[in-house]
C-alpha cells in the first residue's frame, strides 16, 4: 500500500527559532512526525524507527512530499522529497492498532 502526503512548515513555526536562526531547517524529529503522522491516518500503528536518514535540509515554506511504500514483512519504507531532492528516507517497523 502507498501512502503520500503533502508537507510544509510555514515560515514562523516555532521550531526555526532555534534551528537555526539566520538560516532555518526542518528538525528531522518534524519530519519523521510528519511520516509517522500519515502511516496513522492511512491505519497502520508504528512500533519503531529502524533507520532513518537525513540526506539534505529543507527550509521553511519548501513544499515537501511523504511517500510511504508498506509491505506484508510488517516494515514501511519511506521517502520525504523537495522538488528533485531526496530530503530524507527510512524504514519503519509497523505494529499492531491498540
Amino acid at each position: 500500500m502507498e501512502v503520500e502526503s503533502a508537507l510544509e512548515f510555514a515560515a514562523d513555526h516555532p521550531a526555526f527559532d532555534g534551528h537555526f536562526p539566520g538560516a532555518p531547517i526542518v528538525p528531522g524529529v518534524l519530519l519523521l512526525d510528519a511520516v509517522l503522522h500519515a502511516l496513522e491516518q492511512s491505519g497502520h500503528a508504528v512500533a519503531e524507527i529502524a533507520s532513518a536518514k537525513f540526506l539534505h535540509p529543507a527550509g521553511p515554506g519548501e513544499k515537501l512530499e511523504v511517500a510511504c511504500q508498506t509491505g506484508n514483512a510488517g516494515r514501511a519504507r519511506f521517502a520525504i522529497s523537495g522538488g528533485e531532492q531526496t530530503i530524507a528516507s527510512g524504514q519503519l517497523v509497523l505494529g499492531t492498532r491498540r
